[in-house]
């Protein structure tokens, strides 16, 4: 099944064959969830690139994300110069820099987005705690969006007033995903000292870091982690809601995959609101059966929508 969507999308030289399905695999392992819902709604010609662009954002990732801050730094440095000399020479002995390069050059657009969210890897570098909530905004939009819009331009509809509405409900999306990500965390985050809820979001509550540390000991008060919960979580749900124009911006083929991705967030969001004040303790996340279930129901949708053959 797989050959057959390198088919489609034109992948017909046996190297860049290898270097996708390479790709394919790795993030078959790391990222099932999100693997399962590009192969089964999205058009098979984008299905390679997107795999593609996961796996180059999660290596990013792991790369910036060890050591202390001048470790980070010069990582991120160093991954950079990998990634631009991929992506002018078309080669590189990073597998997955070779394929980004692949995917780079098929879809031209991908060359500025690769470098916003280079660009943007700085913040998460540089982030240890969020002052206030405008500060969590500014990661949001720094980074965040970039990293959603690596894959997310592929999606988007041509014209620049289409594109530009296009962009702006993919950030109230990401703005949603991301503190549901900073909520579902929460446990270890706080024994790394490093959460994704502002100090003015704690404050408003009467609360402290090491209020989250006592709170595995039990002796944090509950009620007031149960209250930050529920705001994190209201917040996140208004940026959801104007998020749901997303799928009505794109393509028809593109809309069982974002409708999926909106549901997703919100089975998400219940979850958090559920746990309440034990996401101190132990992590959180949608269940999987629920998840499932969405994407069936997405793929059920699309293939009733498909045209019929005649005869």
């Amino acid at each position: 099944m797989w050959e057959r969507v390198l088919d489609r999308a034109g992948i017909r030289e046996p190297e860049a064959r290898r270097e996708y399905t390479a790709q394919r695999r790795a993030v078959r392992r790391f990222a099932p969830a999100e693997y399962t819902a590009a192969r089964l709604l999205l058009p098979a010609p984008l299905q390679p690139d997107v795999v593609v662009l996961v796996a180059f954002m999660h290596e990013t990732d792991d790369r910036i994300d060890r050591g202390d801050l001048p470790e980070r730094e010069a990582a991120l440095r160093r991954w950079r110069e990998l990634t631009d000399e991929a992506l002018a020479t078309g080669t590189s002995p990073q597998p997955v820099l070779r394929a980004l390069a692949r995917t780079v050059r098929r879809h031209p657009v991908l060359r500025g987005r690769v470098d916003a969210f280079l660009d943007g890897a700085a913040q998460e570098v540089a982030w240890e705690r969020f002052g206030t909530e405008a500060e969590v905004e500014r990661y949001v939009e720094g980074y965040s969006l970039p990293a959603l819009m690596l894959s997310m331009c592929l999606l988007a509809p041509d014209g620049d007033p289409a594109s530009a509405g296009f962009e702006r409900a993919c950030l109230a999306l990401i703005t949603a995903m991301q503190r549901l990500d900073f909520l579902e965390d929460l446990a270890q985050d706080v024994r790394e000292g490093r959460v994704g809820v502002s100090d003015q979001a704690l404050a408003r509550h009467g609360l402290t870091l090491r209020d989250l540390r006592d709170l595995r000991a039990r002796t944090a008060p509950a009620d007031r982690v149960a209250r930050l919960v529920t705001d994190q979580a209201d917040v996140a749900a208004a940026s959801l809601r104007t998020a749901r124009s997303l799928p009505g911006l794109a393509a028809r083929e593109h809309r069982p995959f974002l409708r999926a991705v909106l549901r997703v967030q919100e089975l998400r969001s219940a979850a958090v609101r559920k746990a309440g004040p034990s996401l101190a303790t132990r992590p959180c996340g949608p269940s999987p059966v629920g998840c499932g279930a969405v994407l069936l129901r997405e793929l059920a949708r699309r293939s009733l929508s498909l045209p019929r053959p005649r005869g």
